[in-house]
């Protein structure tokens, strides 16, 4: 079939790759420009440069109303569109152009996690699996009918870069097989149950506080959501900011005031979490390894050669 392709960043990337290497033929290819924030310079595997190493004709926009943009899609005289990690909404006078009409490839188990940095969020929320999502495209983000749903369990053991890693290799599949469902009309597409959507925004510095008021267990699912090459989850220490890259949930309660550095255990600290922590019954958190702002690391307990003070949330 003959395939426009809009796409970002290492999951469009990745999503064009497996196209092509499944003999469909791409005429266009729409992509963004290069991002100064944070969370797009992050697996940032070139979309334009895919194109033209193919010989591609490419189109470089942040938002695609245009009327070139419309006019180029309509001259690609394609049978569909793929869309995978397009940052803006698509208007139905450039997603409705193909015959077939569009297909979007999410990182997440719509309905639930529309929106921007599904995994993160889906992560610091213990969801119990995550996963991608092929599905019309509609005029609301993500909304949808489901062509295709893979999903991978989330375990204790996982980091957002493990997530990542396990949902990307969806990506390419899941568009293929998609594509061969919709070119051959096999299979009806589910409309999502909307009772059941969320929708959540772009992450930034804010999200990434750590707020010793949580209990330990939404702490520890915040700092390995967060772990390199993301930006990490942070607290302050006598009002420096500290970085905290690798953290566990105690086995045994730990009572006293949110915050407070209690105890050694080995290479690492315990630190007092929960706004209900006084009354001792419920975990601490146990930070083994921490940053500084000037980029140097430390165990936690070198970092804290002394027990005692406070972690706070703001200088």
């Amino acid at each position: 079939m003959r395939v426009v392709a809009f796409g970002y960043m290492t999951w469009g990337r990745r999503t064009i790759e497996a196209v092509l290497d499944a003999g469909h033929d791409v005429p266009l290819i729409v992509t963004h420009p290069d991002s100064d924030n944070a969370y797009e310079k992050i697996f940032n595997e070139s979309v334009a440069e895919l194109a033209a190493d193919h010989g591609i004709p490419a189109l470089v926009r942040n938002r695609a109303e245009d009327a070139e943009v419309r006019e180029a899609v309509a001259r690609a005289d394609a049978d569909v569109m793929v869309v995978s990690n397009w940052r803006t909404w698509l208007p139905p006078e450039v997603y409705a152009v193909p015959r077939l009409g569009t297909v979007n490839v999410h990182d997440a188990l719509l309905p639930a996690y529309a929106g921007f940095a599904p995994l993160n969020w889906a992560l610091i929320n213990d969801e119990p699996e995550v996963g991608v999502t092929a599905h019309r495209m509609s005029a609301d983000f993500d909304a949808g009918d489901i062509i295709l749903q893979w999903s991978t369990p989330v375990t204790d053991e996982d980091t957002i870069v493990d997530l990542f890693d396990r949902t990307l290799s969806m990506f390419g599949p899941i568009t293929v097989e998609a594509l061969e469902l919709v070119g051959s009309g096999r299979r009806d597409p589910v409309p999502q149950d909307r009772a059941k959507a969320s929708y959540f925004h772009r992450r930034g510095d804010e999200d990434n506080r750590i707020d010793w008021s949580w209990p330990a267990r939404d702490i520890f699912n915040l700092v390995r959501a967060q772990v390199d090459p993301y930006p990490n989850a942070y607290c302050f220490y006598r009002g420096e900011r500290l970085r905290v890259l690798r953290a566990r949930v105690t086995d045994d309660a730990i009572g006293g005031t949110p915050g407070r550095i209690v105890i050694r255990r080995g290479s690492a600290v315990v630190i007092v979490a929960g706004a209900n922590a006084r009354g001792g019954r419920n975990p601490g958190l146990l930070i083994e390894r921490v940053r500084t702002d000037d980029g140097e690391e430390f165990d936690a307990a070198e970092y804290f050669p002394r027990m005692g003070g406070y972690l706070t949330s703001h200088p």
